[in-house]
């Protein structure tokens, strides 16, 4: 069978910088080919070239049908028949469906849209995808699943062949997912040939036909699926086996390490009922559960950016109260938000200005003049010892990768120097590479004394980087496995907590 896209030798350099060099790429039809890699690795990059957002050096060929082509911006890879889904989608939200998927090719007669015609159009595309709004609605009311479909309408309305999907589940939930894996290997049934970018492991691991992995901005390789394991794959990313992602040098609080904080009974009235536990000194706790069972509520509602209504909280044997983050700040108790963009950093801001935003205070002459160059100092130390790829300390946050954008928000929360420490998601969106770093920097963190509260959808994770695990469903601690519960900490075990079935009726 002939590919229906071949890129080959493509290189792009920005200045003195390679970005990628001598990569080549294929794809056919009905094939959904995962691309993977580190951040920084080139995976965006080569998919900009793919979609016309960025120009290849000399020397680059792209052929589709095995016919060269030129794609020298979005309208002539449109014409080419690509598309792309950036994990930011880009639609309009106060224009209806119809309008959105006909953005730049809209009906018009004497300056007048066509609206009945572009929703007469739209609405056999969205029927085809089993959407279940008009073309009549408007983005902006829709959620974030139904935003993606209109993007995929878009893609398939205008005759798309290939379609780029860039971390498309990032801000779904579960059942959101299996939606779109569904619809995902509909549309593969159907002739069309899929790039699909993620970080998920799991993801790749059940959708993929073939895996193509970028390292450093080269080529290291395809894999088809049935060579395609997940040692083999990080192996290729990273240079290192999966193994050795997780490896504890911590010992783990001792049942005798000093209580760091205690809660009982806590309740917020809607998404909370009676949590009770305790963490101790240099004890990683994990927090597992389903979407929806109330793990960041619970999370906020001990760093008093959610209202208490019932239970009480010591921090190091003294009442702990917070009326809000700016009380639990104070006494050094940090939240790695899940939503680093939304809630956690200040995208415009440099790396160190997202950096000491914390400690402000602390820099301060005469309440009013900042210590720019111990800021600095300060934001340089926490670039060397995070490893933040970043040209300066200068650099906006919001031109990183996601796993150095988590980096620098975590050095944000060191600054205080914590004693309880919550991290909600801590490796959400952030590649292999990065992943291995955080669990180092939480390691780290627990060997000093620190006590750590890691809230995990992904199963391994959780097991990995925590001494024992509390299990949530519907708001409750249902169970605990791992440390001195008796219970061995195995995603079975922990799934049958989450789905409240328990361990005795878990067959």
């Amino acid at each position: 069978m002939q590919p229906v896209l071949e890129m080959r030798n493509v290189s792009k350099t920005f200045g003195s910088v390679t970005a990628l060099s001598n990569v080549q790429l294929s794809l056919y039809p009905g094939e959904i080919h995962a691309l993977m890699g580190e951040n920084g690795a080139g995976k965006s990059t080569l998919m900009k070239i793919l979609s016309g957002a960025y120009r290849p050096d000399a020397g680059a060929e792209i052929l589709i049908d095995g016919q060269p082509v030129q794609i020298t911006g979005p309208i002539s890879a449109r014409a080419a028949g690509v598309s792309i889904i950036y994990q930011e989608l880009a639609l309009s939200p106060n224009l209806s469906v119809a309008e959105n998927i006909f953005l730049g090719r809209e009906l018009a007669r004497g300056g007048v849209l066509r609206r009945a015609e572009m929703q007469a159009s739209a609405a056999p595309v969205l029927r085809r995808l089993g959407a279940n709004f008009a073309p009549s609605t408007i983005v902006g009311t829709l959620n974030v699943a139904n935003q993606q479909l209109v993007e995929i309408a878009r893609a398939l309305h205008a005759d798309s062949r290939i379609l780029i999907m860039d971390e498309p589940t990032t801000a779904l939930s579960e059942r959101e997912t299996e939606g779109l894996f569904s619809m995902i290997r509909q549309l593969r049934s159907e002739g069309l040939a899929i790039v699909y970018i993620s970080h998920r492991m799991n993801e790749v691991y059940e959708l993929a036909d073939r895996v193509s992995i970028l390292r450093d901005g080269s080529y290291a390789g395809t894999l088809n699926r049935a060579e395609a394991s997940p040692d083999a794959i990080v192996k290729r990313m990273v240079g290192r086996e999966l193994s050795s992602l997780y490896t504890k040098t911590s010992s783990g609080a001792a049942k005798t390490a000093a209580i760091m904080l205690k809660v009982r009974d806590l309740s917020d009235g809607r998404r909370v009922h009676g949590c009770s536990f305790d963490l101790r000194a240099g004890e990683v706790v994990g927090l597992a559960g389903l979407v929806g069972s109330g793990r960041s509520e619970l999370a906020q509602a001990v760093f008093g950016a959610r209202p208490r209504k019932a239970g009480e909280m010591w921090l190091e044997g003294k009442a702990f109260a917070p009326q809000s983050p700016q009380d639990a700040i104070a006494a050094r108790v940090a939240y790695l938000t899940e939503d680093r963009r939304g809630d956690g950093l200040f995208l415009d801001m440099s790396c160190e200005e997202n950096i000491n935003t914390g400690v402000l205070r602390d820099d301060a002459r005469w309440g009013m003049l900042l210590n720019r160059s111990r800021a600095r100092e300060r934001a340089n130390e926490s670039i060397r010892s995070l490893a933040v790829r970043v040209p300066n300390a200068s650099f906006p946050v919001g031109g990183l990768s996601g796993g150095n954008q988590q980096k620098v928000l975590l050095s944000r929360w060191l600054q205080i120097r914590p004693r309880v420490l919550i991290l909600d998601e801590p490796t959400r969106g952030v590649d292999i590479g990065a992943k291995s770093e955080i669990y180092r920097i939480i390691d780290a963190l627990a060997r000093e004394g620190v006590a750590i509260l890691v809230i995990s959808s992904e199963l391994p994770e959780v097991i990995g980087v925590s001494d024992r695990i509390l299990v949530m469903h519907e708001g409750r601690i249902s169970g605990e496995v791992g440390g001195e519960s008796g219970i061995a900490p195995s995603q079975e075990n922990i799934m049958a907590f989450a789905s409240g079935v328990g361990l005795a009726n878990a067959a």
